[in-house]
């Protein structure tokens, strides 16, 4: 993202580093990253959404990059990653942002539209299902726990993270190229991710963020309906999240539409720049967006 600027942002009582592009005063738009990336997961969303006139924050969310890692796990909690955001709104000198969510990305999307719907104009999430769905099948689904097991595995104590980090985070590579089509990550790519995981406590700080949504799950919501605008965009051949899990999601939205971009895994951004950039720019615009499930725009 060589087009991107950087700076250090305070917000909630942490430093985050944010990579910003666009006109200052085009429509605010904050990409939110997910396990294990980093503000470089955007590098294919945020030149373009920058020359479509947004102004456009990718941050390293807490625990991630160049920004602060707390020490405890209670740091991580949804509440205080969701205040995070609306902190960077606040920094911009904004009153609401769209906002962008990939995997945890997505996570706190959702729970910051249930939450603190009135900050945010519009939402599009990627391959995340809504909390309380996500919530029956990990009840219901015994293929949906099967494929959510590794989360357990991390509850462990300081080994995941040894693990993990082992040979200078080459297991956490592996594991994006494995889930992911062939040829999404270059060797560039790799070696941009992994120099970010080898700072001190980063795999740690990485992995606090599952430990706390175990230790410290948020409330069940009494009504769970999301009032913002959304678009859901879902690649079906996810490792991690299963494709049952998108209509109904999309269907606890007052104005919802889901995208189902049929080659794509959990690594769509990657995978299906073009589409997925030129979905995100259409909605936020208020253009049509087909919405058929097993169909893309």
């Amino acid at each position: 993202m060589s087009d991107a600027d950087a700076r250090i942002v305070a917000t909630n009582g942490v430093r985050l580093h944010v990579r910003e592009a666009g006109p200052e005063d085009g429509p605010l738009v904050l990409l939110l990253h997910g396990f294990p990336e980093g503000s470089y997961g955007w590098r294919h969303q945020v030149p373009y959404l920058a020359a479509a006139g947004y102004r456009v924050w990718a941050p390293d969310q807490r625990g991630y990059g160049a920004s602060d890692r707390p020490q405890r796990i209670a740091a991580y909690g949804l509440d205080v990653l969701a205040d995070d955001v609306t902190g960077l709104i606040d920094a911009a000198g904004r009153r609401q942002a769209a906002v962008v969510g990939h995997d945890w990305g997505g996570v706190v999307a959702w729970h910051l539209a249930r939450r603190s719907p009135h900050r945010i104009s519009k939402m599009v999430v990627l391959n995340v299902p809504h909390p309380s769905v996500m919530r029956r099948h990990l009840r219901t689904n015994l293929a949906q726990v099967r494929r959510s097991l590794y989360i357990l595995a991390f509850q462990v104590p300081w080994l995941p993270e040894r693990l993990l980090g082992r040979e200078g985070g080459r297991p956490l590579a592996r594991a994006l190229v494995a889930t992911s089509r062939p040829g999404t990550f270059t060797d560039d790519d790799l070696a941009a991710y992994r120099r970010s995981w080898a700072g001190p406590h980063a795999i740690r700080a990485m992995l606090d963020w599952y430990r706390a949504i175990v230790r410290r799950p948020p409330a069940l919501e009494r009504h769970p309906r999301v009032a913002v605008p959304t678009l859901l965009v879902w690649g079906p051949h996810d490792r991690f999240l299963g494709r049952e899990m998108a209509r109904p999601s999309i269907e606890l939205c007052d104005e919802g539409r889901l995208v189902v971009i049929d080659s794509a895994t959990h690594w769509l951004q990657h995978e299906e720049p073009d589409r997925v950039n030129a979905l995100i720019d259409e909605f936020l615009r208020g253009d049509g967006v087909t919405s058929s499930d097993g169909t893309t725009a």
